[in-house]
């Protein structure tokens, strides 16, 4: 049995699969975000749960919202700040007397599309998120690929390119630079540059309800939205050339997106051709807990 748990900002959630993939059980939480113990605690809870309920052990991944450093061991990059500086993977081996394995979130992602989900049977598998955050992830021949500095993926946090003038500087990003792809493409980015242009503060799916029943500046917004997309994208195509794009998050839900970006990618990809497929993640919400549970795959 495989446990795999995704540790989100306000909501942590638990599943169990066997071997074939078929989930055996599945539980969610509030995360106590504010306090590192009381995470540890919670983690190690749900675990405890599970096997009670099954009666059966099994193995422990995690995928968090950061990554742990190569060189210290400790968590970084979390913007769940509690986690910060503190080794999460072995205080919570230590308490479940076994090994664990912690991943980000988006190589988590990568990983259960890679291994039976819109990915599968694909060599290079780049997995985006677009949520209120932007992450992505990679998996190489069905494996996570999280680099020498466990830093592969972080795509969300390179500036956006070819930057048109009302583009520039670009908004400040929380990780200290400006103009960040996450700033652009997150779902928040896409309600903060409806807002500016508009005046108006909706939420994601209200702007795309607003652009497909005839509204300006909702429609604007989305195809400002495609373009960013396509230019993040190119840079991803130019670098990996993957197989496959497969997204996830609430953007993903977009249907709008898998007709307006592909066409534009030629455009920004060196050589002008790019007939990668960018499709939607097949197990949605649910494909980072079920990737943190493949770690053990």
């Amino acid at each position: 049995m495989k446990l795999g748990i995704d540790l989100g900002g306000t909501k942590t959630e638990i599943v169990a699969l066997d071997a074939d993939g078929r989930e055996r059980y599945r539980r969610r939480v509030d995360t106590p975000a504010a306090s590192y113990d009381a995470i540890v605690a919670t983690l190690a809870g749900l675990v405890n749960e599970a096997e009670a309920v099954l009666g059966q052990r099994g193995t422990v991944g995690v995928g968090i919202p950061g990554t742990i450093s190569a060189k210290t061991g400790l968590v970084k990059n979390a913007n769940t700040t509690a986690l910060n500086g503190r080794p999460l993977d072995q205080d919570l081996g230590r308490a479940l007397a076994r090994e664990v394995r912690c991943l980000n979130d988006a190589n988590c992602l990568a990983l259960s599309e890679a291994v039976d989900g819109a990915g599968a049977g694909r060599r290079v598998v780049f997995a985006a998120i677009l949520g209120t955050g932007c992450g992505a992830g990679i998996a190489l021949d069905g494996r996570p690929w999280a680099g020498a500095n466990l830093v592969a993926g972080e795509w969300g946090h390179n500036p956006l390119p070819w930057p048109t003038p009302d583009e520039y500087p670009g908004p400040a990003c929380w990780c200290g630079k400006t103009s960040c792809i996450e700033k652009w493409i997150s779902g928040t980015g896409f309600a903060d540059d409806y807002a500016r242009a508009a005046r108006l503060r909706f939420k994601g799916e209200q702007i795309i309800a607003r652009a497909r029943n005839g509204d300006a500046a909702a429609r604007g917004a989305l195809v400002r939205y495609a373009n960013r997309l396509a230019r993040a994208l190119a840079h991803v195509v130019n670098l990996l050339d993957p197989d496959v794009i497969v997204l996830g998050g609430g953007m993903s839900n977009v249907d709008e997106l898998y007709d307006m970006v592909p066409p534009q990618l030629p455009t920004y990809v060196f050589g002008g051709e790019a007939d990668v497929p960018i499709v939607r993640s097949r197990h949605g919400d649910s494909s980072g807990v079920r990737g943190a549970a493949w770690l053990w795959n």
